[in-house]
């Protein structure tokens, strides 16, 4: 991932992130229903690297199964590059837990950027502890092998209804999570660093008492020119 790339979108929300790819037509990259442990006070950033759960069947989940250092689950822990965000398709089934806190642990501890699950996690307190970024619907017990089998792991995805490929960009706020396609990552970025300059600027003239009609959006040049100003100004 281009450095300057992952550095600009530390400092964007997902809210602008969305109305960027909105322009482009993409209407469907937040990903639904989940929310941060812990919210870190900065943004999860970094290329996605996926892992599928299916139905589980009784007859291929029992507990033996974790024995099994073929398993995709544990697999995916430690295969997840350094800085990707592991993300997880629990086909939207808090039930049963999509991980707990040992498994992100060990990816905290492999240099992973954080991990997404339209599902949920066990141990859900003590992960919104650790020092890496963490997303899910809510707390869930049981054992994935309960109610999922991990069946292939870096494949396109649906999380919370939002196509993943591997390799898209995921972004993490303390709000919710987006996937931004890789091919347009940096531009988007660039788009949105500037988006987020002006919102900066109509923040501070709403809150000094101006309307917002033909502030935001700018159809007024005098806000135009203003914003030039604030821009120097303040080496925006």
């Amino acid at each position: 991932m281009n450095n300057e790339t992952r550095e600009k979108l530390m400092t964007i929300s997902v809210a602008t992130l969305a109305t960027a790819l909105y322009k482009r037509g993409l209407r469907n990259q937040v990903i639904q229903g989940v929310r941060p442990l812990g919210y870190k006070g900065k943004n999860m950033v970094g290329p996605a690297f996926t892992l599928r759960y299916m139905p589980a069947r009784e007859d291929r989940n029992q507990l033996v199964e974790f024995r099994n250092p073929a398993h995709p689950q544990r697999v995916a822990i430690e295969t997840c590059p350094p800085g990707h965000v592991l993300v997880m398709d629990s086909r939207k089934d808090a039930s049963a837990a999509s991980a707990g806190d040992i498994l992100v642990t060990r990816l905290m501890v492999r240099g992973g950027a954080g991990i997404v699950s339209d599902g949920g996690f066990r141990d859900a307190a003590t992960i919104a502890e650790l020092d890496i970024p963490a997303y899910h619907t809510r707390p869930s017990s049981p054992t994935n092998l309960t109610k999922h089998e991990a069946i292939e792991i870096n494949g396109p995805i649906g999380c919370g209804d939002a196509p993943v490929f591997p390799g898209d960009i995921i972004v993490g706020d303390a709000d919710c999570v987006i996937v931004i396609p890789a091919g347009i990552a940096d531009e988007v970025a660039t788009e949105a660093v500037e988006m987020t300059a002006y919102e900066d600027f109509v923040v501070e003239q709403v809150k000094a008492g101006q309307t917002i009609i033909g502030l935001y959006p700018c159809t007024k040049e005098e806000h135009q020119t203003a914003f030039a100003e604030w821009r120097k100004k303040n080496n925006r």
